[in-house]
């Protein structure tokens, strides 16, 4: 069960606040792959963080009791002075490993990532994409009822995208996911239920079709 309650979440800027969602209460459904769309700025990465957990709504709250992934694919959400290994040593420890599973994540980690000397590098060194690959080889290394995907895809070159998808697939057999993605096509072969953010408020379709037509919609009528 997600479920939002009343979740409003803005930015300050000197022209005021910028709203992302406008006291949305909202409940998705449950054991559903669900795609993100909306026009750039509008918020999607932003709710991938409100539903991760590692951003907070500034009025009401967002209710949860599934083990939720972070949104693998998003550069921030490491600490920039530490190494690419000192990092995903410490979330393993958060997520409650012991030694040995420490070691056999890290190695996992290393491997999957394909980052080499990067990985003991500090992250701050790290390009865009490098850390897009350690989020997402870490986010492999456990088991989550729902992952979170940010333009995952749209990283690294042919071969890692293609292992990637890959192991969603794998993945996909036992859990499920909610994306963001500006690629239509692949929100539509992959999710079964679509949400649409536009001025502050969260819209929920059956479908994914039926979110990408209200979003071509609101395209040509701009």
């Amino acid at each position: 069960m997600i479920r939002l309650k009343g979740v409003t979440k803005y930015y300050p800027t000197l022209q005021g606040r910028k709203y992302i969602l406008r006291d949305v209460t909202l409940e998705l459904p449950e054991k559903t792959n669900i795609g993100i769309i909306g026009r750039n700025g509008a918020g999607k990465s932003t709710l991938l963080r409100l539903l991760g957990r590692i951003d907070y709504p500034n009025r009401g709250r967002v209710e949860t009791d599934l083990n939720i992934s972070w949104p693998m694919g998003l550069a921030g959400g490491m600490q920039g002075s530490m190494t690419g290994r000192d990092n995903a040593a410490f979330v393993c420890r958060v997520y409650g490993s012991n030694t040995e599973e420490v070691r056999e994540k890290l190695a996992f980690i290393y491997e999957f990532s394909e980052l080499e000397d990067y990985f003991y590098m500090p992250v701050k060194s790290y390009s865009s994409g490098m850390r897009a690959r350690l989020t997402f080889a870490m986010s492999m290394a456990f088991e989550f009822d729902l992952y979170l995907i940010d333009e995952l895809t749209a990283v690294g070159d042919r071969r890692f995208k293609e292992k990637s998808k890959e192991a969603l697939e794998e993945r996909k057999s036992r859990a499920n996911f909610i994306m963001a993605s500006h690629n239509m096509q692949e929100l539509l072969k992959g999710c079964d239920a679509g949400m649409f953010i536009h001025d502050g408020q969260l819209m929920l379709f059956d479908t994914m079709t039926e979110a990408v037509t209200a979003y071509d919609e609101l395209r040509m009528a701009s």
